[in-house]
């Protein structure tokens, strides 16, 4: 069978033209390569090389194994650099779940930026296990869950992107413009736009309006934040949202006295929390996510 080594000393030869300068290259003794060469010959039963004087001229069967050798040896090189890029983390496609509509407006930057860093791995947005994303990761179908839910579990480990507030959004005209921030009761008499997500999902119910026995007027699910901003802002409801997303035409309030505060966060399989291209993606995401945070960012 011919090997990788047999065809590294045919181009070396080829190279060179000498058995002392192709045994230099190739870090051996001369007497090493020849000894290479005649046992290639012998296991082939074919003369590869004839003598020219102090050189060595390629038979018709050496030239056919220096074609070879021509076209297989960079693709295994690439192979090589290839393997090594995965075993170091600097290529691979990264697999990523998405668990918050809102979450998708601050990817959109997490990823650019993270491109420009990994040039040589490619992302994967996995948008079916939306809202049920930790079966995705447990299962390995994703390798990262940006979610702003924390379930704990033994081979999941949580890292902190940001902490942001969730915030009323309403227009500049509606009753409750000017209010620091309002109580469950406030929401009685709304329509309350909302991400097409079971209530149970949504913090303004679990955390705000269930608590005190208190439902909308009306509940409107729109899946588009553009089109539910401008519902907001044409006075056919209002919304809760990440703070990061209030834009100028809108009136911002707080949930509650001491406002709703949440964490995002970046789930991932613990044995994967070394992998370089991951833990880059990581970095990039909390730098990312408090550049909006702090209104650098703006949407």
């Amino acid at each position: 069978m011919i090997e990788h080594s047999h065809l590294k000393i045919i181009q070396a030869l080829d190279n060179k033209g000498t058995l002392t300068e192709a045994a230099n290259s190739l870090c051996l003794s001369q007497s090493a390569l020849s000894h290479q060469i005649r046992y290639l010959e012998k296991k082939l039963e074919v003369r590869l090389w004839e003598r020219a004087g102090r050189k060595l001229r390629l038979t018709q069967a050496g030239e056919l194994l220096l074609q070879t050798a021509q076209h297989v040896l960079p693709v295994l090189e690439q192979v090589e650099y290839t393997l090594k890029a995965y075993g170091e983390g600097r290529q691979g496609v990264l697999r990523i779940g998405v668990e918050c509509y809102p979450c998708y407006e601050w990817l959109t930057g997490a990823i650019g930026t993270f491109l420009q860093a990994m040039p040589d791995v490619d992302i994967d947005i996995v948008n079916k296990f939306q809202f049920s994303g930790l079966e995705g990761l447990l299962n390995h179908h994703i390798d990262v869950l940006v979610t702003p839910d924390k379930e704990s579990k033994e081979t999941i480990i949580y890292e902190t992107l940001a902490e942001y507030e969730l915030v009323l959004l309403v227009s500049k005209h509606h009753p409750l413009a000017k209010s620091q921030y309002i109580i469950a009761e406030n929401i009685s008499s709304e329509t309350l736009l909302t991400f097409p997500v079971a209530s149970e999902r949504l913090d303004i119910f679990t955390q705000f309006l269930n608590p005190a026995y208190v439902k909308p007027a009306k509940i409107k699910k729109i899946e588009s934040i553009e089109l539910m901003l401008q519902m907001v802002a044409l006075g056919r409801g209002v919304c809760v949202l990440p703070e990061w997303l209030a834009v100028s035409n809108l009136e911002k309030i707080r949930i509650g006295a001491n406002g709703m505060y949440k964490k995002l966060f970046a789930a991932l399989r613990m044995n994967d929390k070394e992998i370089l291209y991951i833990k880059e993606f990581v970095t990039v995401g909390k730098k990312t996510a408090n550049k909006k945070l702090q209104g650098l960012d703006k949407i």
